[in-house]
């Protein structure tokens, strides 16, 4: 990627520390996911990752001195602030067009863990979130290195997808589907509601792809040069392909069981994020109007 003269963002808070003791595990979709990592790919035993997940929320960060940052953290936490301050102009530019008002959800860039403004405690074994409530992504960029480790490869623009991916969340709560999935969870059954949540993942999978396309024609417009390097898009498509729920369930050692995806497959989620780039077209990612089986 080619973030040169890519305005930093002023909505991200970095917070220092939090290497102490180990908080729990919270809820939400990623915590989901590294819980299936954890015991599926890392091989943790299940005991010990559930306990973690259900241990008192309220438990926080201990303090402790802060180590100085090496030349490689302080590079990602700028790259994070770029990527983060390219989701804002895209998604600005692209609510003005339709006539609406972009609010800019807030980015937490943590050491391990760190207090919640709505209670609990994140925790870096949660991986990326979101926090509706708070309109405020939480990220400990050393999920970067386990993306090196166990996601199938990283690279700038794989993590660029993971912050993108979080931010096209943000738009669901703007525009009223995060809302509508979450009210629905009463109301379904486990599978009902697990596909809502796959549509769920899959539209912010488009939401990163059509980020991707705005970002790359401003930078061409900018400094008459584009975005995306060659390689780019098959490192992102790579992170896609190995977060998908068939993919996770097959290095378990596991059949593939579709009635307890929550993230979709592998090629779906390619496929969406792929759509938003080629595309670049809001329009185009409503993916709850087509049957399941079309996702």
């Amino acid at each position: 990627m080619r973030l040169e003269n890519q305005r930093e963002s002023q909505h991200v808070e970095r917070r220092r520390g939090g290497k102490g003791k180990r908080a729990a595990m919270g809820g939400g979709l990623g915590a989901i996911i590294m819980a299936i990592i954890a015991i599926f790919v890392m091989k943790q035993p299940a005991s010990q990752v559930i306990g973690q997940m259900v241990q008192n929320q309220n438990q926080g960060p201990q303090s402790g001195p802060s180590k100085a940052l090496s030349p490689r953290q302080e590079a990602i936490d700028k790259f994070v602030r770029q990527v983060k301050g390219s989701t804002e102009e895209v998604w600005t530019q692209l609510f003005r067009q339709a006539g609406a008002q972009y609010r800019i959800p807030k980015l937490i860039n943590y050491d391990g863990m760190t207090r919640m403004k709505t209670g609990g405690v994140a925790d870096s074994r949660m991986g990326p979130f979101y926090v509706p409530d708070e309109e405020t992504i939480y990220i400990d960029t050393s999920f970067f290195d386990q993306m090196d480790r166990d996601l199938g490869g990283g690279g700038d623009f794989a993590y660029a997808y993971v912050i993108a991916h979080e931010v096209g969340h943000h738009i669901q709560k703007l525009t009223g589907k995060t809302s509508f999935v979450h009210n629905q969870r009463k109301r379904l059954s486990q599978a009902e509601y697990n596909r809502l949540s796959v549509r769920l993942e899959l539209q912010a999978d488009f939401y990163a792809g059509v980020w991707a396309h705005h970002a790359n024609q401003q930078k061409r417009r900018r400094d008459g040069r584009n975005l995306l390097e060659e390689g780019d898009i098959q490192e992102a498509m790579r992170s896609a392909s190995a977060i998908g729920d068939d993919t996770l369930q097959r290095k378990a050692g596991q059949r593939e069981r579709p009635e307890t995806f929550s993230h979709g497959t592998s090629e779906q989620r390619m496929r969406w994020f792929i759509k938003g780039i080629r595309s670049g077209d809001v329009n185009q990612g409503d993916t709850f109007n087509i049957p399941y089986s079309q996702l």
